[in-house]
C-alpha cells in the first residue's frame, strides 16, 4: 500500500502547481525521506501484528490531538478503508482527550517550577469496549506522548506490554507518534505559508547597494 501523492503536500493543501511544491523540490532527499517514513510506519508491506487499522487509528487520534482537521480527516479516511466501525469511536475518543499541551510534571528539580499538572487520560469504558485493550493502551500512550511527554516513563511502556504490545511493536508505535508530530508540523507550516498574500518581486535591476529613489525623496 503506497500513496502516489506526496502526503505532506496533501496535508498542507498545496495545489499541484503551487510554488511551495517547487521549493520543496529543492530538497529532494527531505521530501523523499518524509514520504518513505510515512510508508514505513503507516503502510509497510508487512504490517505484522501492528495492523493497518491500528496504525491509522493512532494517526487519526494523534492528528485530532494536534488540532489538524485536514490530517484527522485524511487518516480517518484511511481508517475507514481498514475498519469503518472504528472511525466514529476514534474521533469521539480524540475529542474527549483534546486539551492544550504539552503539559505535565517535570522530574528534574530545576524544572519543577515550570510543571503544569494535567490528569492522565485513558479511554473511557465505551471506547475500551469498542477498540479492545490493545488499541486502548495505544491511544493512552499516544495521548501521553502528545500532551504529557515529560511524564513518559518505563511504567507507560510496561502498560503497553501488559496490553499485548511486543517490544518491537512498542518501538514502532512510538516512532509513528513521533513521526506524526514532525509531519503535521511541516504540513501546518506549509499551509500557513500558502495562505500568505503574494508580494511583488523586487526590481531585478536594483541591488542592495542601489539607493532607493523613494527613500531619497523623503
Amino acid at each position: 500500500m503506497t500513496h502516489a501523492a506526496d502526503v505532506v503536500d496533501l496535508l498542507a493543501g498545496l495545489a499541484p502547481d503551487h510554488p511551495l511544491r517547487l521549493i520543496r523540490d529543492l530538497r529532494p532527499d527531505a521530501r523523499a525521506n518524509a514520504q518513505r517514513s510515512f510508508e514505513a510506519l503507516l503502510e509497510p508491506a508487512e504490517p505484522g501484528a501492528f495492523t493497518y487499522a491500528e496504525r491509522y487509528a493512532v494517526a487519526a487520534f494523534v492528528a485530532r490531538l494536534h488540532g489538524s482537521d485536514r490530517a484527522a480527516a485524511f487518516y480517518a479516511d484511511l481508517l475507514g478503508d481498514a475498519d469503518a466501525a472504528l472511525v466514529p469511536v476514534i474521533d469521539r475518543a480524540a475529542r474527549q482527550g483534546a486539551t492544550a499541551g504539552p503539559t505535565g510534571t517535570y522530574r528534574e528539580p530545576g524544572l519543577a517550577a515550570e510543571s503544569v499538572a494535567t490528569d492522565p487520560w485513558t479511554p473511557d469504558a465505551a471506547t475500551r469496549d469498542a477498540v479492545g485493550p490493545r488499541l486502548a493502551a495505544a491511544l493512552a500512550h499516544a495521548h501521553l506522548l502528545v500532551i504529557r511527554p515529560r511524564e513518559s516513563s518505563p511504567d507507560a511502556l510496561r502498560a503497553l506490554g501488559a496490553a499485548g504490545w511486543t517490544p518491537d511493536e512498542i518501538v514502532s508505535l512510538s516512532q509513528l507518534i513521533a513521526f506524526l508530530a514532525f509531519q503535521l508540523r511541516v504540513a501546518w507550516g506549509l499551509a500557513v505559508l500558502a495562505a500568505q498574500p503574494v508580494t511583488a518581486p523586487a526590481d531585478p535591476a536594483r541591488t542592495a547597494s542601489t539607493p532607493d529613489p523613494a527613500g531619497a525623496a523623503r
